[in-house]
């Protein structure tokens, strides 16, 4: 009881963290820009906000998030630019006056400080200088006290972040502007997956950065107008008494299964990339469709942190052209953690499209103390894997073994391939594979996959760098844990025929997983005409622990929805905000968030306002 207390303490101290975070970035935001509705139209612009945030952008900085292709940024861009671009602290600063001040006397001269300021880095002209050298709080004759310039650098950036916050609270108006992230439109037409590499960050490369210039545009918010719509509240017992038993006929352990592997990547700027499926049955044939996390070997005591993930599968029908697919249903029976569908498919060829929410796979703020050893020297100086590294590459090989035969094939290599580097791996390196790591039947061994990761530690003299690159593109952090990636399975049976499912592509949903889960929504969900305007309908759809609305506009014009969660308990959803808006686009629909319960334990009531702006 106490570890459980200890926890549900822990994931609300997250939550009020998230909500502090967010307040802070619409109050700095919201003192540069009138309201919520604009984006950042300049460079300028993006270094004044920052500025407000409690930042000192320097001009590398703010052509890292302005390139030359860069219109406009909005605030789910300028929430993800301050996620990297942590306020620098008072170490950091008197580390960097300690760089000039060799002899350590806790004083600049003022002839060394205009050389300085006004030859390097961001150039400053003497006259800005000047007004640094005048302030008598820090200087005394000819020098800078940089100790007392730090503390009231930051003491004057604390209060210009609280004035801000001040503001914000006391204007009703402002306060009540809020934004959503993550909002789709989804176009009418759907099309085929293209076959591309997953956007990941090359093995050159230090660390990734968000694509502020290629963002959708902004998700604006407002205040709430009179034309409110409830939904219908929806009250869920704990979890120990929602599941439902997925009805399996008694001939099923006679029925010919096909079985792949695949996983959940969470990216930097928050979307989640997972494999992709194509499927085909010979025959028409009741088939059961099940998908649910994978729970991988652990070491004794630890969770899978990955389980508590929602996961579901869409089901969509190839008709005469590759490009033009059918929604034909999706896993909604609930039993734990596995969700299935039961029913009879045509032959052909099918895509199933993995799915979570994003409500519990999402980026965390977890405080890592310290790095993980991956490798060490053994008494004869060679390099060797560590216990706790070794043990991850075993679960890393786990997961990305798709067929589960315990043997990686080049189709299977090169999904691994393609999220940590970006490249494939082709014939003639693959048999340059084999002649240096055991294989069998063509296929690479756990001890070969070892093997090799201990090589590309060897090639940089135990340099960890390219090791750290590949298990953080898989989900890991500092401490080898995956906090940011779920593995999944995904079972298919069939009465008639046997099934062949094949991986086919690793990338991101996009448009045609989000039109498949608003007609999904919309064929299975109540709908709710917004009060005030008959051409706006709410769709809300339970399933199992999760809860999904999907707003439709039908009109000829564009509507801002205020959507607010405060009547709500024990709720977590995708957006990470009790209030905020949505755009729709005409003639179009969009799914407007998705629920789950945050302790699964406890009862939760979803209760949403949607009002018209």
């Amino acid at each position: 009881k106490a570890t459980h207390s200890e926890n549900s303490q822990g994931k609300k101290s997250h939550h009020t963290e998230e909500a502090n975070f967010y307040m802070n970035c619409r109050a700095a935001y919201l003192t540069v820009l009138k309201s919520s509705l604009e984006n950042i139209k300049s460079r300028e612009q993006l270094s004044l906000v920052l500025q407000q945030a409690g930042r000192n952008p320097s001009q590398k900085t703010i052509n890292k998030y302005w390139t030359s292709q860069t219109t406009a940024l909005n605030f789910d861009d300028f929430c993800a630019i301050l996620k990297q671009e942590k306020p620098v602290t008072k170490t950091e600063l008197l580390e960097a006056f300690g760089k000039i001040d060799t002899d350590k006397t806790g004083y600049i001269l003022h002839g060394e400080l205009y050389k300085i300021l006004t030859t390097r880095g961001d150039k400053m002209t003497w006259d800005e200088v000047n007004t640094i050298t005048k302030q008598a709080d820090f200087n005394c004759g000819d020098k800078l006290d940089y100790s007392k310039f730090c503390e009231l650098y930051l003491t004057t950036r604390e209060q210009s972040c609280r004035s801000a916050r001040e503001r914000l609270e006391v204007d009703s108006r402002l306060r009540q502007q809020q934004f959503g992230n993550q909002a789709e439109t989804s176009s009418e037409g759907i099309t085929l997956p293209v076959p591309k590499p997953s956007p990941r960050i090359s093995k050159k490369t230090d660390h990734r950065l968000p694509k502020g210039d290629s963002r959708a545009p902004s998700r604006p918010s407002s205040a709430q107008s009179g034309k409110a719509s409830t939904c219908p509240s929806v009250s869920v017992g704990s979890s120990s008494t929602r599941s439902t038993k997925l009805i399996e006929p008694d001939t099923m352990k006679e029925w010919q299964c096909a079985q792949s592997k695949g996983c959940f990547y969470l990216e930097e700027d928050g979307e989640i990339v997972s494999h992709k499926y194509k499927v085909h049955f010979p025959q028409r044939s009741s088939v059961c469709v099940t998908i649910k996390p994978l729970n991988v070997p652990q070491v004794e005591g630890e969770s899978c942190h990955w389980l508590s993930v929602d996961t579901a599968l869409f089901i969509l029908k190839e008709n005469e052209t590759p490009e033009n697919l059918q929604l034909v249903s999706f896993t909604e029976v609930q039993n734990k953690e596995m969700f299935g569908w039961k029913g009879e498919l045509g032959s052909g060829n099918y895509w199933l499209l993995p799915f979570t929410t994003g409500c519990r796979l999402r980026k965390g703020n977890t405080q890592i103390t310290g790095e993980a050893t991956l490798v060490y020297r053994d008494e004869d100086g060679e390099l060797a894997l560590t216990q706790d590294f070794r043990a991850a590459l075993l679960d890393i090989f786990e997961t990305i073994d798709l067929d589960g035969n315990g043997l990686l094939s080049l189709e299977e290599y090169n999904f691994f391939e393609l999220r940590t580097s970006g490249e494939k791996c082709d014939e003639e390196a693959w048999a340059v594979c084999k002649e240096n790591f055991e294989m069998k039947r063509n296929e690479l061994t756990r001890q070969g996959f070892l093997d090799l990761n201990l090589m590309e530690a060897t090639d940089r003299e135990g340099d960890p760098s390219d090791l750290w690159v590949t298990l953080l593109s898989l989900g890991y952090n500092k401490a080898l844990q995956m906090t940011e990636a779920c593995p999944f399975v995904i079972d298919i049976y069939a009465e008639k025929c046997k099934p062949r499912m094949k991986a086919m592509y690793l990338e991101a949903g996009g448009s045609q997983l989000s039109r498949a889960v608003c007609r999904a929504v919309v064929s299975k969900g109540e709908p709710k005409v917004l009060d005030g305007s008959e051409n706006i309908m709410v769709h809300t759809y339970k399933s199992g622990r999760r809860i999904t609305s999907v707003i439709e506009n039908k009109s000829e014009n564009r509507v801002i929805i205020h959507v607010n969660n405060e009547q709500s308990k024990n709720c977590l959803n995708n957006r990470g905000l009790t209030v905020f808006a949505v755009e729709v686009a005409p003639k179009s629909m969009m799914v407007c968030q998705h629920v789950v319960p945050l302790n699964e334990q406890e009862e939760w009531i979803y209760n949403c306002v949607h009002s018209l702006v």
